[in-house]
């Protein structure tokens, strides 16, 4: 069963529209928001140190169960084609092994 990791770059409601076109497809079972595992490089010395970190659109990373190679190329197809009518920039993250 593939597993798929997208990393979309946009607001909360882009995140929400994603997930909620991901959901719709048939065969998908489950699509998670997952925590960012890496944690934030702000150190002390940074002449970024204090500044707050809502600069702009935030990235989040969803976790995707495709049924077969065939559904897990259609949601990178439906995905990219939202991603440009809404301005968006998604990543598909490679799991390495």
């Amino acid at each position: 069963m593939p597993q798929l990791r997208i990393r979309i770059t946009g607001s909360d409601d882009d995140l929400r529209a994603v997930a909620d076109l991901l959901q719709s497809l048939e065969g998908i079972e489950h699509v998670e928001e997952v925590a960012d595992l890496m944690p934030q490089m702000d150190d002390e010395d940074s002449s970024s140190a204090g500044l707050s970190d809502d600069l702009g659109p935030g990235t989040h990373e969803l976790e995707v169960d495709a049924p077969n190679a065939y559904t897990a190329g259609r949601v990178r197809e439906l995905v990219e084609e939202l991603a440009y009518r809404l301005g968006l920039v998604v990543e598909f993250v490679e799991e390495e092994d």
